[in-house]
């Protein structure tokens, strides 16, 4: 049996213009958007969401990032595409996303902060918590996969 996708952004606006806001503004905050997209890219394969997947990719490839690039973010610790801060990133990223199935490395905090001030930090971490809001939302409430890339606009 299928069950039919919630529309949340009907049932809910002002939630989800708050949601949206939080996203919208840590696109213009100090990590740029690039990273942004990075980090939510990985979140999302993480968090198997496909509207998020497709959505992040397209705006990378929109950006200029290379397509090989994006074929090995899954595998970033392997490749040589990625520089000290997007490793940086996505290893915190996965270890805040990882929250409540294991606990925190004890060098995570110590090891993004070897490449970033408090505040990107701080930033980094709405991130993830931004983007796991909207892979929960996509996935638990069955958002589909539009037929062509969805283009967040003000990101």
């Amino acid at each position: 049996m299928d069950t039919a996708p919630v529309d949340y952004a009907a049932h809910a606006p002002r939630a989800f213009q708050q949601l949206a806001q939080l996203s919208a503004q840590l696109y213009k905050g100090p990590l740029g958007s690039q990273l942004v997209e990075l980090v939510s890219l990985r979140v999302s394969q993480l968090n198997a969401c496909v509207f998020c997947l497709d959505m992040h990719a397209e705006a990378l490839r929109r950006s200029g990032v290379a397509q090989r690039k994006l074929d090995t973010v899954a595998a970033w610790r392997e490749s040589p595409l990625f520089d000290a801060r997007e490793r940086a990133a996505l290893g915190w990223a996965e270890a805040l996303n990882a929250l409540g199935h294991q606990p925190l490395r004890d060098d995570a905090l110590e090891s993004v902060q070897a490449e970033f001030d408090a505040r990107e930090v701080s930033e980094l971490g709405f991130a993830v918590a931004a983007i796991r809001a909207w892979n929960m939302l996509n996935v638990g409430l069955r958002r589909p996969l539009p037929e062509t890339p969805y283009v967040a606009t003000g990101a």
